[in-house]
Protein backbone atom coordinates (compact mmCIF):
# COMPACT_ATOMS: atom_id res chain seq x y z
CA UNK A 1 0.00 0.00 0.00
CA UNK A 2 2.40 2.70 0.88
CA UNK A 3 4.80 1.84 -2.40
CA UNK A 4 1.64 2.23 -4.66
CA UNK A 5 0.97 5.69 -2.70
CA UNK A 6 5.08 6.71 -3.27
CA UNK A 7 4.92 5.53 -7.11
CA UNK A 8 1.30 8.08 -7.99
CA UNK A 9 2.80 10.97 -8.02
CA UNK A 10 6.42 10.15 -9.86
CA UNK A 11 3.89 8.66 -12.46
CA UNK A 12 1.82 11.97 -13.16
CA UNK A 13 4.36 14.20 -14.31
CA UNK A 14 5.49 11.93 -16.72
CA UNK A 15 1.73 11.72 -18.18
CA UNK A 16 1.77 15.50 -17.98
CA UNK A 17 4.73 15.87 -20.05
CA UNK A 18 3.79 13.35 -22.73
CA UNK A 19 0.83 16.12 -23.73
CA UNK A 20 3.55 18.94 -23.57
CA UNK A 21 5.73 17.36 -25.74
CA UNK A 22 3.90 16.95 -28.71
CA UNK A 23 1.83 20.52 -28.20
CA UNK A 24 5.51 21.50 -28.41
CA UNK A 25 6.21 19.06 -31.83
CA UNK A 26 3.27 20.24 -33.25
CA UNK A 27 3.99 24.45 -32.82
CA UNK A 28 7.43 23.14 -33.85
CA UNK A 29 5.92 21.83 -37.03
CA UNK A 30 3.58 24.67 -37.42
CA UNK A 31 6.20 27.46 -37.98
CA UNK A 32 8.59 25.00 -40.17
CA UNK A 33 5.78 24.67 -42.87
CA UNK A 34 5.83 27.71 -44.33
CA UNK A 35 9.53 26.93 -44.45
CA UNK A 36 8.96 22.96 -45.51
CA UNK A 37 6.39 24.21 -48.21
CA UNK A 38 8.63 26.69 -49.58
CA UNK A 39 11.70 24.06 -50.38
CA UNK A 40 9.37 21.08 -51.68
CA UNK A 41 7.62 23.33 -54.08
CA UNK A 42 10.38 25.78 -55.46
CA UNK A 43 13.68 23.20 -54.65
CA UNK A 44 12.60 19.90 -54.12
CA UNK A 45 9.63 19.40 -56.91
CA UNK A 46 11.94 21.28 -59.58
CA UNK A 47 14.88 19.20 -58.52
CA UNK A 48 12.73 16.10 -59.25
CA UNK A 49 10.74 17.58 -62.48
CA UNK A 50 14.12 17.63 -64.05
CA UNK A 51 15.44 14.44 -63.45
CA UNK A 52 11.74 13.11 -64.69
CA UNK A 53 12.70 15.50 -68.10
CA UNK A 54 15.92 14.21 -68.30
CA UNK A 55 14.65 10.84 -69.40
CA UNK A 56 13.06 12.13 -72.51
CA UNK A 57 13.66 13.95 -75.89
CA UNK A 58 12.12 16.39 -78.28
CA UNK A 59 11.35 20.02 -78.40
CA UNK A 60 8.68 19.29 -76.37
CA UNK A 61 10.35 16.50 -74.10
CA UNK A 62 7.57 14.14 -75.16
CA UNK A 63 9.38 10.99 -76.44
CA UNK A 64 11.31 8.51 -73.99
CA UNK A 65 15.02 8.30 -74.16
CA UNK A 66 16.00 6.91 -70.46
CA UNK A 67 19.77 7.35 -70.41
CA UNK A 68 20.52 8.76 -73.79
CA UNK A 69 20.95 12.00 -73.19
CA UNK A 70 23.27 11.00 -70.52
CA UNK A 71 25.61 9.40 -72.75
CA UNK A 72 25.02 12.19 -75.68
CA UNK A 73 26.70 14.23 -73.16
CA UNK A 74 29.57 12.50 -72.94
CA UNK A 75 30.51 12.34 -76.59
CA UNK A 76 29.47 16.12 -77.46
CA UNK A 77 32.23 17.91 -77.87
CA UNK A 78 30.80 20.87 -76.99
CA UNK A 79 29.61 19.91 -74.21
CA UNK A 80 32.83 18.86 -73.45
CA UNK A 81 34.44 22.10 -74.62
CA UNK A 82 31.99 24.08 -72.34
CA UNK A 83 33.32 22.14 -69.42
CA UNK A 84 36.61 22.23 -70.04
CA UNK A 85 36.16 26.20 -70.16
CA UNK A 86 34.69 26.24 -67.48
CA UNK A 87 36.90 24.49 -65.16
CA UNK A 88 39.77 27.20 -66.79
CA UNK A 89 37.28 29.89 -65.49
CA UNK A 90 36.81 28.12 -62.05
CA UNK A 91 40.48 27.73 -61.33
CA UNK A 92 41.18 31.63 -61.70
CA UNK A 93 38.67 32.95 -60.27
CA UNK A 94 38.65 30.62 -57.15
CA UNK A 95 43.05 30.96 -57.25
CA UNK A 96 42.96 34.32 -58.16
CA UNK A 97 40.27 35.79 -55.55
CA UNK A 98 41.92 33.35 -52.88
CA UNK A 99 45.49 35.23 -53.80
CA UNK A 100 44.23 38.63 -53.87
CA UNK A 101 41.66 38.50 -51.12
CA UNK A 102 44.48 37.21 -48.65
CA UNK A 103 46.75 39.76 -49.69
CA UNK A 104 44.46 42.38 -49.25
CA UNK A 105 42.72 41.39 -46.06
CA UNK A 106 46.46 41.02 -44.52
CA UNK A 107 46.95 44.56 -45.81
CA UNK A 108 43.84 46.23 -44.26
CA UNK A 109 44.31 43.87 -41.40
CA UNK A 110 47.06 46.50 -40.08
CA UNK A 111 46.53 49.50 -38.49
CA UNK A 112 46.03 52.22 -41.06
CA UNK A 113 43.95 55.16 -41.09
CA UNK A 114 40.72 54.88 -43.41
CA UNK A 115 40.65 51.27 -42.64
CA UNK A 116 36.95 51.00 -42.50
CA UNK A 117 36.73 53.39 -45.50
CA UNK A 118 38.85 50.87 -47.81
CA UNK A 119 36.62 47.70 -46.36
CA UNK A 120 33.65 49.33 -47.40
CA UNK A 121 34.73 50.53 -51.33
CA UNK A 122 36.05 46.95 -51.37
CA UNK A 123 32.25 45.45 -50.96
CA UNK A 124 30.90 47.86 -53.49
CA UNK A 125 31.34 45.53 -56.85
CA UNK A 126 30.14 41.94 -54.60
CA UNK A 127 27.18 43.79 -53.66
CA UNK A 128 26.10 45.32 -57.10
CA UNK A 129 24.12 43.62 -58.95
CA UNK A 130 25.56 41.16 -61.55
CA UNK A 131 23.56 42.85 -64.40
CA UNK A 132 24.77 45.75 -63.72
CA UNK A 133 28.31 44.85 -63.17
CA UNK A 134 28.28 42.54 -66.46
CA UNK A 135 26.89 45.59 -68.12
CA UNK A 136 29.55 47.61 -66.95
CA UNK A 137 32.42 45.75 -68.37
CA UNK A 138 30.32 45.02 -71.40
CA UNK A 139 30.68 49.06 -71.85
CA UNK A 140 34.41 49.72 -70.78
CA UNK A 141 36.10 46.74 -72.63
CA UNK A 142 33.42 47.54 -75.99
CA UNK A 143 36.92 48.50 -78.98
CA UNK A 144 34.91 51.13 -80.37
CA UNK A 145 33.03 53.00 -77.55
CA UNK A 146 34.60 51.63 -74.77
CA UNK A 147 36.45 53.74 -71.88
CA UNK A 148 39.53 51.38 -71.86
CA UNK A 149 40.23 52.37 -75.14
CA UNK A 150 39.83 56.11 -75.10
CA UNK A 151 41.96 55.86 -72.26
CA UNK A 152 44.66 54.24 -73.51
CA UNK A 153 44.19 56.14 -77.29
CA UNK A 154 44.86 59.53 -75.21
CA UNK A 155 47.80 58.22 -73.72
CA UNK A 156 49.18 57.11 -76.98
CA UNK A 157 49.32 53.64 -76.28
CA UNK A 158 47.84 51.04 -78.84
CA UNK A 159 44.04 50.06 -78.39
CA UNK A 160 42.97 46.83 -77.00
CA UNK A 161 39.92 44.49 -78.07
CA UNK A 162 39.97 42.04 -74.85
CA UNK A 163 36.64 40.92 -75.30
CA UNK A 164 37.71 39.34 -78.69
CA UNK A 165 41.56 39.09 -78.27
CA UNK A 166 41.41 37.19 -74.62
CA UNK A 167 37.69 36.76 -73.21
CA UNK A 168 38.29 34.27 -70.75
CA UNK A 169 41.13 36.21 -68.89
CA UNK A 170 39.01 39.08 -69.00
CA UNK A 171 36.09 37.05 -67.46
CA UNK A 172 37.98 35.71 -64.82
CA UNK A 173 39.50 39.17 -64.79
CA UNK A 174 35.88 40.98 -63.85
CA UNK A 175 34.57 38.15 -62.07
CA UNK A 176 37.85 38.39 -59.67
CA UNK A 177 37.24 42.34 -59.36
CA UNK A 178 33.41 41.57 -58.30
CA UNK A 179 34.12 38.65 -55.81
CA UNK A 180 37.46 39.78 -54.06
CA UNK A 181 35.65 42.07 -51.56
CA UNK A 182 33.59 39.41 -50.10
CA UNK A 183 36.54 36.95 -50.20
CA UNK A 184 38.75 39.90 -48.28
CA UNK A 185 35.98 40.16 -45.94
CA UNK A 186 36.00 36.47 -44.95
CA UNK A 187 40.15 36.17 -44.59
CA UNK A 188 39.77 39.79 -42.21
CA UNK A 189 37.42 37.90 -39.93
CA UNK A 190 39.85 35.12 -40.01
CA UNK A 191 42.95 37.30 -39.39
CA UNK A 192 41.02 38.80 -36.51
CA UNK A 193 40.11 35.66 -35.21
CA UNK A 194 43.92 34.54 -34.84
CA UNK A 195 45.32 35.46 -30.79
CA UNK A 196 48.04 37.93 -30.53
CA UNK A 197 49.45 35.33 -28.57
CA UNK A 198 50.94 32.78 -31.34
CA UNK A 199 52.34 35.75 -33.23
CA UNK A 200 54.29 37.00 -29.88
CA UNK A 201 55.57 33.84 -28.98
CA UNK A 202 56.73 33.43 -32.99
CA UNK A 203 58.26 36.32 -32.77
CA UNK A 204 60.39 35.62 -29.44
CA UNK A 205 61.44 32.85 -31.33
CA UNK A 206 62.85 35.08 -33.84
CA UNK A 207 60.88 34.40 -36.74
CA UNK A 208 60.69 36.60 -39.51
CA UNK A 209 57.48 38.55 -41.00
CA UNK A 210 57.21 35.74 -44.01
CA UNK A 211 57.62 32.88 -41.72
CA UNK A 212 55.16 34.34 -39.49
CA UNK A 213 52.84 34.54 -42.32
CA UNK A 214 53.58 30.57 -43.65
CA UNK A 215 53.60 29.15 -40.24
CA UNK A 216 51.65 30.87 -38.42
CA UNK A 217 48.77 32.73 -40.25
CA UNK A 218 48.09 29.84 -43.20
CA UNK A 219 47.39 27.50 -40.80
CA UNK A 220 45.13 29.25 -38.59
CA UNK A 221 42.97 30.25 -41.56
CA UNK A 222 42.79 27.02 -42.94
CA UNK A 223 39.24 26.73 -42.49
CA UNK A 224 38.28 30.11 -43.80
CA UNK A 225 40.62 28.93 -47.03
CA UNK A 226 38.24 25.58 -47.26
CA UNK A 227 35.26 27.70 -47.13
CA UNK A 228 35.86 30.28 -49.41
CA UNK A 229 37.37 27.65 -52.07
CA UNK A 230 33.82 25.33 -51.71
CA UNK A 231 31.76 28.60 -52.05
CA UNK A 232 34.25 29.61 -54.70
CA UNK A 233 34.01 26.40 -56.90
CA UNK A 234 30.52 25.59 -56.41
CA UNK A 235 29.56 29.43 -58.12
CA UNK A 236 32.54 29.26 -60.67
CA UNK A 237 31.19 26.25 -61.83
CA UNK A 238 27.20 27.77 -62.04
CA UNK A 239 27.87 31.14 -63.92
CA UNK A 240 25.87 32.19 -66.01
CA UNK A 241 25.33 36.20 -66.05
CA UNK A 242 29.10 36.95 -67.00
CA UNK A 243 29.40 35.23 -70.45
CA UNK A 244 25.99 36.36 -71.29
CA UNK A 245 25.85 39.61 -70.31
CA UNK A 246 29.80 40.47 -71.53
CA UNK A 247 31.27 38.02 -74.52
CA UNK A 248 27.75 35.91 -75.52
CA UNK A 249 30.17 32.61 -75.46
CA UNK A 250 32.44 34.07 -77.87
CA UNK A 251 34.43 34.36 -79.94
CA UNK A 252 34.18 30.95 -81.45
CA UNK A 253 33.12 29.30 -78.14
CA UNK A 254 35.82 30.41 -76.35
CA UNK A 255 34.28 32.13 -72.86
CA UNK A 256 31.30 29.47 -74.04
CA UNK A 257 30.95 28.61 -69.77
CA UNK A 258 29.21 24.76 -69.01
CA UNK A 259 25.83 26.73 -67.80
CA UNK A 260 25.88 28.99 -70.70
CA UNK A 261 26.17 26.05 -72.82
CA UNK A 262 22.92 24.35 -70.78
CA UNK A 263 20.77 27.77 -71.23
CA UNK A 264 21.48 27.81 -75.04
CA UNK A 265 20.67 24.32 -75.17
CA UNK A 266 17.42 24.68 -73.45
CA UNK A 267 15.68 28.56 -74.74
CA UNK A 268 17.85 28.08 -78.20
CA UNK A 269 17.65 25.15 -79.43
CA UNK A 270 14.61 23.65 -77.12
CA UNK A 271 16.12 20.26 -76.47
CA UNK A 272 14.53 20.70 -73.05
CA UNK A 273 15.51 17.15 -72.03
CA UNK A 274 19.28 17.12 -73.17
CA UNK A 275 19.45 20.50 -71.07
CA UNK A 276 18.53 18.76 -68.20
CA UNK A 277 20.58 15.81 -68.04
CA UNK A 278 23.59 18.63 -68.64
CA UNK A 279 21.96 20.25 -65.71
CA UNK A 280 22.12 16.86 -63.51
CA UNK A 281 26.22 16.08 -64.48
CA UNK A 282 26.61 19.56 -63.05
CA UNK A 283 25.65 18.62 -60.04
CA UNK A 284 27.44 15.71 -59.57
CA UNK A 285 30.17 17.09 -60.76
CA UNK A 286 29.84 19.73 -58.03
CA UNK A 287 28.89 17.58 -55.27
CA UNK A 288 32.06 15.63 -55.92
CA UNK A 289 34.45 18.47 -56.17
CA UNK A 290 32.53 19.76 -52.67
CA UNK A 291 33.30 16.59 -50.93
CA UNK A 292 37.06 16.32 -52.11
CA UNK A 293 37.75 19.88 -51.04
CA UNK A 294 35.84 19.16 -47.71
CA UNK A 295 37.40 16.23 -47.18
CA UNK A 296 40.95 16.83 -48.31
CA UNK A 297 40.52 20.72 -46.40
CA UNK A 298 39.86 18.32 -42.80
CA UNK A 299 42.83 16.25 -43.30
CA UNK A 300 44.62 19.62 -43.45
CA UNK A 301 43.23 21.02 -40.50
CA UNK A 302 43.65 17.37 -38.25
Amino acid sequence: MVATVERAPALAPVRRRAPMRRRQARTALAFLAPALLFFALLFFYPLLRELYTSLFSGPRADVYAGVGNYTKAFGDPVARHAFWVTVQYGLGVVVGAIALGLVLAVILNQRMRGRSVFRGILLVPYLTSIAIVGLLWRNILDPDTGILNRVLHSLGLPTQNLLAQHPLATLVGVAIWQQVGYTTVLFLAGLQGIPELYYEAAEVDGASVWRRFRHVTLPLLAPTTLFVSVIGVISAMQEFALPYLVTQGGPDNASDLYVYQVWKTAFGFRDFGYASALSYLLLIVILVLSLVQLKVGSRGES
